[in-house]
């Protein structure tokens, strides 16, 4: 059983979106000493029109948290699996970014 390219190429980008939104979030945390979540919006000063690109490609990692660290059963499964799927997808989209950008940077 063999995978395409297409599906390989797909595979890779949800999984470097979530690496790399993962990778942000926690440098985010790291450096600022304070979770990072949608409330940070919520200031509507600079700072949080700032961090708007920082949650465009954070946004799976906190959707998934969120989920994870919910208690069972807060939440029906359609909302689950909803946030699920918006999550894979957005993480596609920002993997599949991530790596245009470094073929550019990288001119391969």
């Amino acid at each position: 059983m063999s995978i395409s390219p297409a599906s390989a190429d797909a595979l890779r980008a949800l999984v470097l979106g979530f690496a790399f939104a993962g990778l942000l979030a926690s440098g985010f945390e790291w450096a600022m000493s304070r979770r990072l979540s949608f409330r940070i919006l919520r200031g509507g000063d600079a700072a949080a029109l700032a961090c708007v690109p920082v949650l465009v490609f954070t946004a799976p990692f906190i959707i998934i948290r969120n989920l994870v660290r919910a208690k069972p059963g807060r939440w029906p499964f359609g909302v689950v699996f909803t946030a699920t799927i918006v999550a894979g997808f957005w993480s596609l989209l920002c993997g599949r970014l991530v790596l245009e950008g470094l073929v550019r940077l990288l001119g391969a």
